[in-house]
């Protein structure tokens, strides 16, 4: 494809974009809870908001990634997502915000099926991976960057980084809408089984099953362990918010820098399945360490190799589904935003009322749901068609 760098650089902004802003709430929460009067409680009811606006709205964003077209929901997701920041920064009540994460969780739907299924649409089977390594490394890095421009930008007004957000956000629309070209599609009229399976059926079929329900355990296991950690280390350790920001920062950091440099290597070396395996046993293993540890550093080092664990195995999965896709890239981008999302609200409430009950028990959890997960892989088949296009 013409100008595929380009084309690359906008995809990757788009997301950077949508986590950044994602991130920029952090810092600014506390205030924003000491202004409205709201309790932890509201605030966690908002979290959830946004995981649950995506997941319900992720199948039938996935559907009309394939049916209209790439380009339209990225730019649609783009509009909602300044939409959802402006409204934040304006509301000055708990309705206003509620609506405005609900509208983010909508945006992230829209934004996250199409930008995959663009990056599959321009890439090879060969280049693919690489490709989505950095998308997965854009995601980290909007993460990483968004609570600290959040914090400086809240210095000057407490509403500014949800107005920066707005903004950058509508910059990225238009660039996209100016820039962007609806892709031509992968010759491939059917997914590698040639199955013809409609609406919610597809899920249960072989080649997706595995992968979906492998989706759904390690973000449940991850929400569970990301949601908790904190608390975790405030309550058995005395870790300052200074410790704690330090600790995740540099996983990340860390976890971006693997992703860029080795995870299109492992993926040639190992292939989706194994490198997924592999990633799931080192992070099962040392988030159940983690309660065992007791020195900082000890601490910081295995954080960062469980992040570096998961950042390696949610693009493998990505991987892996856009090999054997076809003509569905947008179902499979739904489906996998829809799993991320049923994960995401469960493990931390899951988590939640296990740490009330004991400091550890939410990383017994996560272990043992992990462990699922690496049982699941050994039943999980790459199938034929892609072994042998892979090696050609």
């Amino acid at each position: 494809m013409k100008n595929y760098k380009l084309v690359l650089s906008i995809l990757l902004l788009n997301l950077f974009i949508a986590f950044l802003g994602i991130g920029l709430v952090i810092p600014v929460t506390p205030t924003i809870m000491n202004e409205l009067n709201i309790s932890g409680t509201v605030v966690g009811y908002m979290v959830s908001a946004f995981a649950l606006a995506q997941l319900v709205v992720s199948p039938l964003a996935g559907r009309a990634v394939d049916k209209y077209g790439r380009k339209p929901l990225i730019v649609l997701g783009l509009f909602v997502f300044s939409m959802s920041e402006l409204l934040f920064g304006l509301g000055q009540s708990v309705e206003v915000l509620f609506v405005s994460r609900l509208l983010g969780g909508v945006s992230a739907a829209f934004i996250m099926p199409a930008v995959t299924a663009y990056i599959a649409d321009i890439t090879t089977l060969k280049t693919r991976p690489k490709a989505l390594g950095y998308m997965s490394a854009a995601i980290s890095t909007g993460f990483i960057i968004g609570p600290g421009i959040g914090g400086f930008l809240a210095e000057i007004g407490t509403r500014l980084p949800f107005f920066f957000a707005a903004g950058f956000g509508l910059f990225a629309m238009f660039l996209s809408f100016l820039l962007l070209k609806e892709p031509e599609r992968q010759k491939q009229e059917e997914n590698l089984y040639g199955e013809q399976k409609t609406g919610f059926g597809r899920i249960f079929s072989p080649m997706y099953f595995i992968a979906f329900m492998v989706i759904l355990i390690s973000s449940f296991g991850l929400a569970s362990f990301e949601s908790l950690f904190a608390l975790f280390v405030d309550h058995k350790f005395g870790f300052t918010p200074q410790d704690i920001a330090i600790v995740i920062s540099l996983g990340a950091i860390v976890g971006v820098i693997v992703q860029v440099g080795f995870f299109d290597r492992f993926t040639r070396w190992w292939g989706e399945i194994r490198l997924i395996r592999y990633s799931l046993i080192v992070s099962t293993a040392l988030v159940l360490i983690l309660t065992y540890v007791t020195s900082y550093w000890a601490i910081l080092l295995v954080t960062m190799v469980v992040f570096v664990g998961f950042d390696l195995m949610r693009p493998a999965v990505t991987t892996y589904l856009s090999r054997i896709a076809g003509n569905e890239q947008g179902f499979v981008g739904g489906m996998n935003s829809m799993f991320t999302s049923i994960g995401n609200i469960i493990g931390p409430i899951i988590g939640g009322i296990l740490f009330d009950i004991d400091l550890n028990y939410p990383f017994y959890f996560a272990t043992v749901t992990l462990a699922i997960g690496i049982a699941l892989t050994f039943a999980w088949k790459t199938p034929k068609q892609v072994q042998q296009e892979a090696a050609n």
